[in-house]
């Protein structure tokens, strides 16, 4: 399993940084083959660590959830997702998955199995479903395991219109107490006034039932011509997501496009003002606009310029890391690290890069036993964060 050597030296280093980010490509990819040891520790701000590496043959690794039984299932772009047991690969592959529209940041994304999967069985992927031509569209479907087939396939719902090609697709699931979805859905990219168009679901966090019915009381429900899924709007490219179970709130990661990456706290009907409002520029370094603010839209809970690229998030809940507990992690693609945000309630305080150099970090998840697990491009790992008391 291998690993960049410089990462150990250079993740000794980066204790607490005070940020504003970093600039992101969020198409990037980098790749590495200079090995180190699986296990090393690393001081951080708060408390030392140590990372273990659990695999480094990922190829585009996006997300991750664990079954009652232990299992993890985490998922490759491409379409494949692998099974995890005891902190070991397997070697086994869920069978039978529907085919994907793969392009760029399209492709097979998010997994999550239902809060109450122990009773009813339900584990749920975003992906791109292909649409003929160089076309997909982000859906949301279920499946049961028997054995390693995915089997009783039902797609919930899919976003409209289809798109050509494979630029901001988000997206992530998350449930919250009542069992509701939660799902994001980029903005496409290249037509970034999607995100303000109520009558399609791009660039938008979106929530259904968990068999995806659309709840009636949804924001948007009773608008002419919306689509009734839409629980927020103005949302570029929405790559992180996750509930915060103890306050009930849902926080999202997106990102800016040259600067303007954002924590948001997601809030019924909102409007978070892409591309009205931003931190961010064009590529070229031409404005996108020249306001930041705009009553009606809502602003960041913290923001980076440059931009990191944000991706993945977790909520630190557990005992395990009691220097991190409510604080958010959240990956980073361009800048290669884990930045960590100590929260105070719904106030973004400073933040720290953790890791840095480890690879292009896709995703920071929580297991259900309190340890801290995440997944990079790149450098291709699985690592789990194990604290050193």
């Amino acid at each position: 399993m291998k690993l960049n050597k410089t990462f150990l030296g250079l993740a000794l280093a980066a204790s607490s940084l005070s940020i504003y980010a970093c600039d992101s490509k969020d198409d990037l990819d980098i790749a590495s083959d200079e090995p180190i040891d699986e296990t090393f520790a690393v001081q951080t701000e708060k408390m030392l660590i140590n990372v273990d590496t659990l695999y480094s043959d990922l190829e585009s690794p996006w997300g991750m959830t664990w079954l009652p039984d232990g299992k993890m299932l985490l998922t490759e772009r491409k379409g494949e997702i692998l099974i995890f047991e005891n902190d070991k690969f397997t070697g086994q592959k869920v069978q039978g998955l529907p085919k994907v529209h793969e392009v760029n940041q399209a492709g097979l994304l998010d997994v999550q199995a239902h809060p109450n999967y122990a009773q009813n069985g339900w584990i749920y992927i975003s992906y791109a479903k292909p649409k003929g031509g160089n076309k997909g569209a982000t859906t949301i479907m279920r499946f049961k395991l028997e054995g390693n087939q995915a089997v009783q396939q039902e797609e919930l719902i899919e976003t409209t219109p289809e798109w050509e090609g494979g630029r901001h697709y988000g997206s992530r699931i998350v449930f919250d107490k009542d069992n509701y979805l939660f799902f994001s859905n980029g903005d496409r990219g290249d037509t970034p006034s999607n995100a303000q168009d109520l009558t399609n679901s791009h660039g938008k966090i979106h929530r259904i039932h968990d068999d995806g019915r659309i709840p009636s009381d949804n924001p948007f429900v009773n608008e002419p011509n919306a689509i009734k899924s839409i629980w927020t709007y103005g949302n570029r490219n929405p790559q992180g997501l996750v509930y915060d179970k103890a306050n009930d709130r849902v926080w999202e990661a997106e990102h800016g496009p040259m600067g303007g990456d954002e924590l948001n706290l997601i809030e019924k009907g909102k409007n978070y003002g892409w591309p009205v409002i931003t931190y961010g520029q064009n590529y070229d370094g031409t404005p996108i606009t020249d306001i930041t603010e705009k009553e009606g839209m809502e602003q960041p809970v913290t923001y980076y310029v440059p931009s990191i690229a944000t991706c993945g998030m977790t909520i630190v809940t557990s005992d395990k890391y009691p220097a991190w507990k409510g604080d958010i992690l959240i990956g980073a693609l361009a800048k290669m690290h884990i930045n960590r945000v100590d929260m105070d309630g719904t106030k973004a305080l400073s933040q720290e890069v953790m890791l840095q150099d480890i690879g292009r970090v896709r995703q920071v998840s929580e297991s259900p036993d309190g340890y801290l697990y995440a997944i990079t491009e790149g450098t291709g790992l699985l690592v789990k964060l194990i604290p050193i008391r």
